[in-house]
This record gives structure tokens, sequence and C-alpha cells, in this order.
């Protein structure tokens, strides 16, 4: 195990001293700020939920690596202004996981995992946050978004009880939006289907499904079946406009054995 960590050290220190070198002598490297980083780093982060769906591990490692060296250059350029360094951001962290795990550094006593998040977010606004929802990147995307203050506010107790009142929520969701669509006018309808989704959203963390997961999955499934489409198309010598929905809906079934 001290051989393991030694080896895990030493390749750490090695990624910091080619960070040194390469921001102090390659032209692109020295350039970089926070900012302009700042877009790419998101996309890496992409690149490693592609790579989890697919559980695809040697891409998994590769996309953590593309990640960590973000955050070493992130702290790179922090020590440069002595605002923060790469100590600053690991004794930070550690710091506040010290701190939010009580039931594992303290004296402080958890049944089980829904304690574990109900003080997390208690322990939270201890620290001087005015609300849960601080926590909440205001640039996630609009489903993962839902997705973060559902399980914020639930770590304060604000839920439902079981997962059929919520089933009995969407319902009632579902019928206001159908009478937005026949009578509402365009604003109705996309307040009503937010609302819609909104709750699909919350039964979703009922079941223990990850919405965005979910989601990302079946558009996977929907682009390998119509690359199919696509490519029995073209060995017809056919383009998809001109073929009828009934032929390509033949070719669609196969993709979905398939």
């Amino acid at each position: 195990m001290k051989n393991k960590r030694a080896e895990q050290l030493k390749a750490f220190d090695r990624l910091l001293t080619i960070m040194d070198e390469l921001r102090e002598q390659c032209p692109w490297d020295r350039k970089q700020t926070l900012q302009s980083l700042r877009h790419l780093t998101i996309e890496e982060t992409y690149e490693l939920g592609d790579a989890i769906l697919d559980n695809d591990l040697e891409e998994v490692k590769k996309e953590l690596g593309d990640l960590l060296l973000h955050i070493v250059f992130y702290a790179k350029i922090g020590s440069e202004t002595e605002a923060f360094d790469i100590a600053d951001v690991a004794n930070g962290i550690c710091d506040k996981l010290i701190d939010r795990h009580p039931h594992i550094y303290g004296d402080v006593e958890v049944a089980d995992e829904e304690e574990v998040k109900q003080n997390w977010e208690k322990l939270k606004l201890r620290e001087g946050k005015k609300s849960v929802l601080e926590g909440v990147p205001k640039s996630l995307p609009a489903l993962v978004k839902a997705s973060r203050i559902q399980d914020k506010v639930a770590g304060v107790g604000f839920d439902w009880e079981k997962p059929e009142q919520v089933w009995e929520k969407l319902e009632e969701e579902l019928q206001e939006f159908r009478e937005e669509v026949n009578s509402g006018t365009r604003d109705r309808i996309e307040e009503e289907f937010g609302d819609v989704m909104f709750s699909m959203i919350n039964y979703a963390r009922f079941l223990k499904v990850n919405p965005e997961d979910a989601l990302e999955r079946t558009n996977k499934k929907f682009i390998k079946r119509f690359r199919y489409l696509e490519e029995k198309a073209s060995q017809t010598g056919k383009s998809l406009q001109d073929m009828t929905l009934a032929e390509m809906d033949v070719f669609w079934e196969e993709a979905k054995k398939l």
C-alpha cells in the first residue's frame, strides 16, 4: 500500500513539474487564462460523461487525465498571482470533507445515506450560505439543474413522502398540460410543459434513476438506430427523402432488433 501511494505521489509530482515547464516554455500554455480554459474544461467534462455512459474504462482513464490537467493548470495560474496554489486547492477540499463528515471525523451518528445528505445541507447553511440552492450553478443545463434543485431541497426535508404522491402530481401536471395544448397560449403551453418535465425529473429521483443519464442513453440509442437506417437506405440506392415512412420503418424495426 505504501509503495502504491508513493507511485501516486510521484506521478502527481511529475504532472506538476510538466505543468511548470509548459507554462514557462510553451507559447500556447503561457497564453492561457482561467477564462480561456473554462469552455475547454466543460467540454472535457462532457467527454468524461460520454466515456462513463459507454462504460469505456480506458477512455474514462484518459478523460480523467485531461480533467486533472485542467485542475493543475488552474492552480498554476492561481499561484502566479499568489491567489492560491495546488496545495491550497487540495487542503481546501480535505478540510471541507472532514467538516462535512462529522459521522466519520466526529461524534455524530447517522442511520443511512439520506441522513448523511441532510446533514450535508444543514452544515452548508451553518457555514454562512443563505440558501440551500446557492450550490446549484447558474450555468448548468436545465435538466441537470432541475435534478440538483430537487436533491438540495430534499436534503432539508422539503420533499414528498412516497413515490405515489409524485406520480399523482405528474398526472396532475400532464392533465394541465393537455388542457393548455387544447386551448392555451404558447407561453402557457411552455410553462405547463416545464412543469411536466420538472415532475418527471422528480419522479425519476424517487425511482433512483438519473434523468440526464437516462435521456442521454436514449439519445445514443436513437442515433445508433437512425444511422443504421441511413446506411440501409444508402445500400438500396435511395435517400431518406425519397423513402416513405413505411419503408423507413422496416429498417427502423431491424435496428431495434439489433
